[in-house]
């Protein structure tokens, strides 16, 4: 936190936070109300909970909150973007659909939230003078096999998600390039954290194991399990969108950046790692196995990020590792999902 106290120290801005109950959102919208900035946020709730918008309100309690100004609303439409845009100096722009599978089975709702509801975005932030920072996603690395995965070589896209958002990255830098915008992109690496939806088809890999072993349900690892990722911190995410937001210098704009810890951990490896630290809290879980199912159609096999790029232009230090970023965030799990004991 010392970096974006830093970066935000004196500064009276107000920002735009679309997907603000969501999981990336909510956390951006918290932040920025603890170091005093005022906040316009965003979300129709099609996967944004209103329960992490009352979870934020309580962290920051009543006089921060006043500070924030809540649109309920969806960002395929253009008014409902320029009226959160008016008069704002940084638009975070996190609201998407996300999902790989999701992205399989319904292709159009994907580009609807995803490319109309950014192009959306676009605009209004432009006509409001706004720097734009956006969320973009290591899915745009595609079928590129070279590791680490360093920021000016993609390969062909695996899913609707991927083009998605390889088209977001584009859009970002025709705006820049036409209008004089200053964007930033964010391709994330496998977030997680406090929030993040643990239920339904399209929930991520960790809050739904956390989950299920939680209920005492399968934990399913899709394929042989020796597929890798970036697992990064939530933290993590907010500290490099805050510091994009802010940059002052000129090579650090209209880029986009990878946003990851830079080590790469096997499925097996993360159900390890969970299954001990669970294992701490309670013994029962320390015998829990896994079941191996089917590879999921448009998965990456193998991620790794290089976040030079990051460290060098916007200052970015990840604060947390896969571990300690998980023991920062079970609790959130093991006080919501925990099996309720009657006396």
């Amino acid at each position: 936190m010392t970096a974006i106290r830093s970066a935000l120290a004196g500064k009276d801005l107000t920002w735009v936070v679309t997907g603000s109950a969501g999981f990336i959102g909510s956390h951006l919208l918290e932040t920025l109300l603890r170091h005093g900035q005022r906040v316009v946020s965003v979300d129709n709730f099609s996967t944004g909970k209103r329960d992490n918008l009352r979870e934020v309100e309580q962290a920051v309690g009543v006089l921060a909150w006043k500070r924030h100004r809540f649109i309920e609303g969806n960002i395929a439409d253009a008014a409902t973007c320029h009226a959160a845009c008016a008069g704002a100096d940084i638009v975070l722009h996190q609201a998407a659909l996300g999902s790989v599978p999701r992205s399989i089975a319904d292709p159009l709702a994907t580009h609807m939230a995803n490319v109309t509801g950014f192009v959306n975005m676009l605009v209004a932030a432009r006509d409001a003078k706004a720097r734009f920072v956006y969320a973009s996603s290591s899915s745009t690395y595609g079928d590129h096999p070279a590791l680490p995965k360093v920021e000016g070589v993609i390969g062909g896209a695996l899913s609707p998600y991927a083009v998605s958002k390889h088209t977001n990255e584009l859009y970002a830098g025709v705006f820049a390039r036409c209008y004089g915008m200053e964007t930033v992109g964010m391709r994330y690496f496998n977030v997680f954290g406090a929030r993040q939806d643990p239920e339904g088809a399209y929930a991520a890999v960790i809050p739904r194991w956390v989950r299920a072993m939680l209920v005492g349900t399968p934990v399913e690892i899709n394929g042989d399990g020796e597929t890798t990722r970036d697992f990064c911190y939530v933290a993590n995410a907010v500290q490099a969108n805050i510091l994009a937001a802010l940059a002052t210098r000129p090579d650090a704009l209209n880029r986009v950046y990878n946003v990851a810890v830079g080590e790469s951990t096997s499925l097996n490896r993360l159900f390890e790692i969970l299954r001990d630290l669970l294992g701490e809290q309670r013994t029962d879980l320390r015998a829990v196995q896994p079941v191996h199912r089917s590879f999921r159609e448009g998965d990456v096999r193998h991620s790794l990020a290089d976040i030079s790029l990051a460290r060098e232009l916007l200052g970015y230090a990840p604060t947390h590792t896969l571990t300690s970023g998980l023991r920062e965030a079970l609790s959130w799990y093991v006080n919501r999902f925990s099996p309720v004991t009657a006396c």
